[in-house]
């Protein structure tokens, strides 16, 4: 048989019997057949490297190890999901459907599927080949993990069939199966490394290691539950037929997946699969629920954060009694003072937790808890653990009471309370190495100077080795002292140094911000920007002058000020701008001429070309007043995709209302560009 034509009749039969295993659940042949055409494959292609062709089904093993994962936009954004956490909240989602439907149906119909815990990623096929995987990321703007999806066998590097689109985005949920998480903690353990605590963490960590030859071993699955972006072809009118028309091309689907009617149908689905949850071959934290119907979900529309038309129930939040063993303090950015529980270890809500908050002294106070109590711990979700109860009648008799330090406990500086605040404050400040370190990653993260490279870990480390007091102390860094730190190579020091050096150009807006000023957040940076225009003007200005900002009040103003006239604290700005840190002035304009002075808008729904804060931004820089909610006195509403009540709002007051484009022309005509 010639070579070429062998390649690919094995090509083809390895595909079509992974898609039996891995997609049907129903394998044809024995390991040892699959197994023996696979490495006759793989030897014709390394005597034919021409050959190989990156779908091939050898290919899954990884490639080269990345330095970092790039960013990806996604074009239709991965919204999350609205929860119900009882029956009545499911019965509510019906009836506030059923509401907006306006009597259009009287009972709807539900796809219902398993809320894998999982992690949730987008494949973009084009003509039928995977070009593109991403994480879900913030639902805007996800991670590049290409090489890794293609290791996954569930994941078909090239669509079966035809009759799909030019151009699709798949969305699914990676996961590992209970066998491959007991598998993969059993060589860990048996290797002397360290196990994963459950196989959420374990998907996670293995789908964003930047060296897919590591993700190859790991034993992880998809399955896919809806489609983002498509062009270039049409899909079925209802969600359970787009996802039997996903497995026709090669994709995984749910088994335990289904359509009801009604939501009697959703309880007794809910229920019967709750029951089952424990004898499943993977962890399921709810049952997720959608409107079948594609044209019903598009009259249903978006809220600001998930589409109306699905829900997730998720199960009931668990529970479990654990001994308090200690009590720790910990010192955040601002000075607050944090008690944490530290526990027996406990295993709640699918993970070991030691360690729960504690919130203030209020809570502790509410709680009545002591040192040796036993408590009840909560753990629903992703939601950091808590102490919600003590069990009183298993209090130990030398329990005793829980008190707040008088002095910080790390750097021993005095505390305080403030006037209605329930929280301590060290008042230590930038002395304090907590604080120290809290300030210098606040004002590396992204939103601030965007300093990229400089993580936590690494701030953490420059502090502990005495390398950085503070955040102008970044700008004086010697390489030779950083290639000193623990495992930091020089092309890492050196990607670190440039990047310092690129964060040096920035902006006022986001300067002010960086600082970490209590209470000073995006928003209020750029208030105080676009009034005062320059560093100068606004370091100077009292309480007086600071309250005539919006986003300014009494509290914000104090705080200010204490930060103006604390020599510490301008001796930082001062020591960043002779280190070079710089921006441009803001032109001002009277605000009386500005082409929006006066007006009113509110700003509702998801926009495409820009995000919602940036058109804040534009509005805010035209001159127009920003409101979080619409009424009579509201002059304008942008309204993107998902625009719900507010919308409804300034439709029944008349308020004019523009879409994304009408917006950006707006802009574009006010000499605005995007």
């Amino acid at each position: 048989m010639d070579t070429e034509l062998e390649v690919e009749n094995l090509r083809e039969q390895l595909d079509t019997w992974n898609y039996q295993y891995y997609v049907l659940d129903q394998p044809t042949v024995p390991d040892a057949e699959y197994d023996r055409c696979m490495r006759r494959l793989l030897q014709l292609e390394v005597s034919h490297p021409e050959l190989v062709r990156p779908d091939s089904p050898t290919q899954r093993v990884g490639a080269v190890p990345l330095t970092q994962f790039h960013q990806i936009s996604h074009e239709v954004p991965m919204l999350s999901l609205d929860n119900a956490f009882d029956a009545q909240d499911l019965r509510d989602f019906n009836r506030r459907l059923l509401e907006r439907l306006g009597g259009a149906v009287e009972q709807l119909e539900y796809a219902c599927e398993p809320k894998l815990d999982g992690i949730a990623v987008s494949l973009l096929y084009r003509d039928g080949q995977l070009q593109r995987g991403a994480t879900r990321g913030d639902g805007t703007t996800g991670e590049d993990i290409t090489l890794n999806v293609r290791t996954i066998p569930s994941i078909p590097l090239h669509l079966r069939g035809d009759g799909f689109p030019a151009l699709l985005e798949v969305r699914g949920e990676v996961y590992i199966p209970t066998a491959g998480f007991e598998q993969l903690n059993t060589r860990a353990r048996e290797q002397g490394d360290k196990t994963f605590v459950n196989p959420r963490n374990a998907a996670a960590g293995s789908l964003r290691q930047l060296d897919a030859r590591i993700t190859a071993q790991r034993s992880l699955e998809m399955c896919c539950y809806g489609v983002g972006l498509v062009n270039g072809g049409a899909l079925p009118d209802h969600h359970d037929r787009v996802l039997d028309r996903l497995q026709e091309w090669g994709l995984r689907i749910n088994a335990e997946s289904g359509v009801v009617c009604g939501i009697d149908a959703c309880d007794d689905y809910y229920e019967a699969l709750a029951v089952r949850r424990e004898s499943l071959p993977y962890d399921i934290d709810g049952i997720v629920f959608k409107v079948n119907d594609l044209a019903l979900q598009q009259r249903l529309g978006f809220g600001s954060r998930a589409p109306r038309w699905a829900i997730a129930r998720k199960f009931p939040a668990q529970e479990e009694m654990t001994r308090l063993l200690d009590v720790q303090f910990q010192v955040g950015r601002t000075g607050a003072i944090t008690p944490v529980a530290r526990l027996e270890p406990v295993f709640v809500g699918g993970v070991t937790v030691s360690n729960a908050t504690l919130h203030n002294s209020d809570e502790i106070e509410r709680l009545g808890v002591r040192f040796g109590d036993t408590v009840i711990v909560r753990r629903a979700g992703d939601v950091i653990p808590q102490v919600v109860s003590v069990v009183m009648e298993r209090r130990p008799p030398d329990a005793h009471p829980i008190s707040f330090p008088d002095r910080c406990p790390v750097c021993g500086s005095a505390v305080e309370r403030e006037a209605g605040e329930a929280t301590l404050r060290c008042m230590g400040g930038l002395v304090c190495a907590a604080q120290q370190k809290a300030a210098i990653k606040h004002f590396a993260s992204r939103r601030a100077l965007d300093i990229e490279g400089l993580g936590d870990k690494l701030v953490e480390q420059l502090v502990d080795e005495g390398l950085l007091e503070n955040v102008a102390d970044l700008y004086v860094l010697e390489r030779e002292r950083i290639l000193g730190l623990e495992r930091m190579g020089e092309k890492s020091a050196d990607n670190l140094l440039l990047a310092l050096e690129q964060s040096k150009r920035t902006t006022l807006p986001r300067f002010i911000f960086a600082l970490g000023i209590r209470e000073v957040g995006e928003a209020t940076a750029l208030s105080l920007a676009r009034y005062f225009g320059s560093w100068e003007t606004l370091s100077a200005a009292r309480e007086e002058q600071l309250l005539e900002v919006d986003d300014v009040g009494p509290v914000v103003a104090d705080h200010l000020v204490q930060f103006f006239d604390s020599p510490s604290s301008m001796g930082v700005v001062a020591a960043l701008r002779e280190a070079g840190v710089n921006w441009p002035d803001l032109e001002l304009l009277p605000v009386e001429d500005l082409p929006l002075s006066g007006q009113t808008w509110v700003v509702t729904g998801k926009l495409q070309a820009l995000g919602r804060n940036d058109a804040k931004r534009h509005l805010q820089a035209l001159g127009a007043k920003v409101a979080g909610s619409v009424s009579a006195r509201t002059n304008c509403v942008v309204a993107g995709p998902g625009a719900g009540s507010k919308l409804t709002r300034a439709d029944e007051l008349g308020v004019e209302v523009f879409d994304e484009q009408a917006f950006l022309a707006l802009l574009a005509d006010h000499g605005v560009t995007i």
